[in-house]
């Protein structure tokens, strides 16, 4: 089945953008290199001797030139030695190379089939080389509503890249964004196909999950990764997403519809309705997501085979808005679950899941109920012993810089992003459990 593909917006205007962000974030990258203060260790000088900052090294690449070196902040900066002044420089040579610390020591394999290895600690630029072909692709499918879709203003990225050095894996030492030929970025809103291309932020004017949990995945697994999502904004577990093998149930005094039944007839007969009906967006996302499988040479050019390695998943703001959904959200979060992992047959999937934003761990309501029942099913420390090793909730709130899912975080890609970069390291860390 073919599927169609949005109208794409003017290719001039487009690529005029992308030229002028390119060559903004060149011309300041240095400056924002030497802007930053407040780390330890040493103080660092640039190479004219104007700008100093302080810093502790934390990796070295006499081949490359790179240097790596970490602020009091916590932010990362990778650049090029020639960017020093010649005191530094030798101060380098004498160190020769310096390797990052790895996060764990021993890698393991996955439950899904890949092997994840050792992820440093600030993950490196691309290495630009392509995937091992003759491995199966480990796909990893995203699902939920709109901040999943992806709303972070690449204004806010470029200004997290270039004057707070957060996620140097983004740009290369000129100053451009990376891409990465060994993972496929592939997107279908309700059966209509959105991009497919390699993982790069230089084509996209929005942000979503994908560019931190993409980077890490294709940084962790040995073999060729595809990140493919499936999802539409203003979406509830409780009606839109149910998944099938939900029941009808009452809630104060009504009915609630079962997968694939309607108001009117809450049980249904077990196939699709003309009108809206209960699952009726989780068949359309799981439906889209197994056409781009179907064809996959086409979204992996030059693949034969694949294995769904895992999924992720960020919602739940919907849910709040209704005290029925939210009351049954744990009950429909463990059924999706299972069902996913039945529909694509990938009973040794991970699942990775995030709290909303804005949530706090104990708060009451029906925003409470739905933070309780996502950090339920965390296999580590959730009550459901058949999730242990193989699901993982991150808590986000840490990781939310203002505002709430429902206003998309103010469009604040450090939301997004150290979301993702969360829900790639637990995801990375399920596929070393086994």
């Amino acid at each position: 089945m073919k599927i169609p593909t949005r109208h794409p917006e003017n290719a001039t205007r487009g690529t005029q953008r992308r030229a002028g962000l390119k060559q903004r974030l060149t011309a300041t990258i240095a400056f924002a290199l030497f802007s930053l203060s407040g780390a330890q260790a040493r103080t660092w000088t640039s190479a004219d001797g104007v700008k100093t900052f302080e810093g502790e090294l934390r990796s070295y690449d006499p081949a490359t030139g790179v240097v790596g070196v970490t602020l009091a902040t916590g932010a990362a900066l990778n650049f090029h030695r020639n960017k020093l002044a010649a005191a530094d420089i030798a101060y380098l040579n004498g160190k020769g190379a310096v390797s990052p610390a790895p996060l764990s020591s021993s890698p393991a394999s996955s439950g899904g089939g890949a092997s994840a290895k050792d992820v440093p600690t600030v993950l490196p630029d691309p290495d630009g080389k392509e995937a091992d072909m003759s491995k199966p692709v480990q796909v990893f499918i995203l699902m939920g509503q709109s901040n999943m879709v992806g709303l972070g203003n690449l204004a806010t990225l470029e200004e997290a890249v270039k004057t707070k050095g957060k996620y140097p894996y983004l740009v290369d030492d000129a100053g451009k964004w990376t891409e990465r030929k060994d993972v496929r970025n592939v997107f279908i809103m309700s059966l209509n196909l959105q991009h497919n291309d390699w993982m790069s932020v230089s084509n996209r004017d929005k942000v979503g999950l994908e560019y931190g949990i993409g980077h890490y995945l294709g940084t962790a697994i040995d073999a060729p990764v595809m990140i493919l999502k499936s999802c539409i904004g203003n979406r509830s577990l409780g009606w839109d997403l149910l998944p099938p093998g939900s029941e009808p149930y009452e809630f104060d005094g009504k009915m609630n519809p079962g997968y694939r039944g309607t108001p009117g007839d809450p049980k249904g007969n077990g196939e699709k309705s003309s009108e809206w009906y209960a699952g009726k967006q989780y068949d359309d996302d799981v439906e889209g997501a197994k056409q781009i499988l179907t064809d996959l040479n086409t979204y992996y050019p030059g693949a034969k085979k694949y294995e769904v390695g895992g999924f992720f998943f960020w919602q739940g703001e919907k849910d709040c808005g209704s005290a029925a959904h939210s009351e049954n959200y744990e009950k429909n979060l463990v059924q999706f679950i299972k069902q996913l992992r039945k529909d694509f047959d990938a009973p040794n999937a991970k699942f990775v899941l995030a709290t909303l934003g804005e949530a706090k761990k104990g708060e009451g309501g029906n925003k409470g109920k739905v933070t309780d029942a996502q950090l339920a099913v965390d296999g580590k420390d959730g009550k459901y012993k058949e999730f242990k090793g193989n699901v993982s909730t991150v808590y986000a709130n840490p990781y939310c810089h203002g505002g709430g899912g429902n206003s998309h975080y103010g469009g604040n890609c450090e939301t997004y992003m150290d979301t993702a970069e969360a829900m790639g390291k637990a995801m990375v860390e399920l596929l070393k459990s086994r």
